[in-house]
């Protein structure tokens, strides 16, 4: 069956030749579900909007199929657009009601929006969500509910949707109306990934990150070749605490106002991120001062004394 042919049987409220059905079907618009025709028709759910979009009268019209004006080609482009974003900020009030909160659970079912990249998510499906509840500032991300980060669609055409028509209120709202699809921060099942990867490879084991490697209990990484480099200190020489604390995380919000759970999760997160950023600095003045010694024994003339600076003893105090 055609992505039309579906959309236009079953609960569907318009005809297949209707201009929402024909923008469901566009490729790239697979993210929107069917707004109800009656939600749409109820002027009281537009409320406002006739100041978001230009050639508000016209562009409704389109959208209920009830436009008989003969427009100019570049006239009826215009209203055309105008038609898309209003139907998107219709959409995002839909998607919040009991009746669309259904329909985009039928969706994420179906993981119509794609699974999460992290391993450790097993493939969890995720849901679009808008940055911003205004139009033209941020595109559509996706939201994983298990990690409960934010990715970008991987395709260009999804990529390009405007945030608004989702809002920044929708997968928090439905999980709030639907608990049980909340999926569990500890799956029962391991991964099939890790499986893998460790019997292939050897990851897995504690602090082990691959042959010949593993993770050191400052932080560090060790090396196959059995030297040591500094684990804080990205390849490109970046201080891995300085990229850390410029991180900015995805708070959830409900119509504005963080959720209560999550806020206190985040909260008690924020307090164990400080303590991390706080000990790779440490780590990172520790291998610093370890070069410096280094590289003064290799200068030094034989038998010259080391300096002692404040510096070393402040070494000592953190050994």
């Amino acid at each position: 069956m055609s992505a039309l042919d579906d959309l236009s049987s079953g609960s569907s409220d318009y005809a297949a030749n209707s201009w929402v059905t024909w923008f469901l079907s566009t490729k790239g618009n697979e993210y929107f579900c069917e707004v109800d025709e009656e939600y749409i028709l109820d002027r009281f759910n537009l409320t406002g909007l006739n100041a978001e979009v230009q050639n508000y009268p016209q562009a409704l019209d389109l959208i209920t199929d009830a436009l008989e004006e003969d427009l100019e080609d570049e006239a009826r482009d215009h209203v055309e657009n105008q038609a898309r974003l209003l139907y998107g900020l219709v959409h995002a009030r839909f998607i919040v009601t009991t009746r669309g909160l259904q329909k985009m659970v039928d969706k994420y079912k179906r993981d119509d929006f794609g699974r999460c990249p992290r391993v450790l998510c097993y493939q969890q499906a995720l849901l679009p969500v808008g940055l911003s509840d205004l139009p033209f500032h941020k595109a559509v991300k996706l939201f994983c509910p298990r990690c409960e980060d934010i990715y970008s669609p991987k395709s260009s055409r999804h990529g390009t949707i405007d945030g608004a028509f989702f809002g920044s209120t929708f997968p928090h709202m439905l999980f709030m109306a639907y608990p049980h699809l909340l999926p569990s921060k500890s799956p029962s099942a391991p991964s099939p990934f890790l499986i893998n990867a460790r019997d292939r490879d050897g990851y897995g084991r504690e602090g082990s990150l691959g042959p010949g490697g593993g993770l050191t209990p400052d932080g560090g990484v060790t090396s196959g070749a059995g030297g040591s480099t500094p684990g804080p200190t990205g390849a490109s020489g970046v201080s891995t605490s300085n990229a850390a604390s410029k991180v900015e995380r995805y708070r959830p919000r409900i119509f504005g106002f963080p959720t209560h759970e999550t806020a206190k999760l985040h909260r008690w997160q924020e307090a164990v991120r400080d303590l991390q950023i706080e000990r790779l600095e440490r780590s990172e003045n520790r291998q610093a001062l370890l070069n410096a010694q280094a590289h003064h024994s290799r200068t030094a003339p034989t038998g010259a004394n080391p300096p002692t600076t404040t510096a070393s003893g402040h070494f000592e105090n953190l050994d």
